[in-house]
């Protein structure tokens, strides 16, 4: 093979369509656009315009509230972190922090903490330092014989 026989694969590659060519080509005369008024024309950007009549979004009152101080959690189920233990990730002796899950490749980054839920079943006895859990997982961990730490400084930390 040499450089002047590399071709891409069959279908690989689409030629452009060159519209406004004439009426034979199929795309020609109004190019795909329809025919006449603003749409037609380059530049247009009516996004949300009524031709001059109040637009909805204007009209309907503002509604809901955003609490800018609040937390953002890795929320993480027990499943998870049991499949992880099982996958030789986490080890189930130490603590297992926010850090340690990152490492494992639970969560991606370190939020406002870890908040931990009830879903799966608990197999190993686990020993968890997090900002916050559901009472099904605070219940299914410590009747496991493991013991899980809800710390408000886990959440101001990380």
């Amino acid at each position: 093979m040499k450089l002047n026989e590399l071709r891409d694969n069959e279908g690989a590659t689409h030629s452009r369509i060159r519209v406004g060519r004439g009426i034979g080509s199929g795309k020609g005369k109004t190019g795909g656009r329809g025919v006449k008024g603003q749409k037609s024309r380059s530049g247009v950007a009516i996004k949300g315009y009524e031709g001059g009549q109040m637009p909805i979004y204007r009209r309907l009152p503002k509604r809901g509230f955003t609490n800018i101080f609040a937390k953002n959690f890795n929320v993480v189920s027990i499943e998870r972190i049991e499949a992880a233990i099982e996958a030789k990730k986490l080890d189930a002796k130490n603590t297992i922090t926010v850090e340690t899950l990152i490492e494992a490749g639970i969560c991606r980054r370190a939020l406002d903490g870890v908040r931990v839920l009830g879903d799966g079943e608990v197999k190993s006895k686990l020993n968890l330092e997090v900002a916050g859990a559901s009472k099904s997982a605070i219940e299914k961990i410590e009747k496991a014989g493991g013991k899980i730490t809800v710390t408000a400084a886990a959440a101001s930390e990380v």
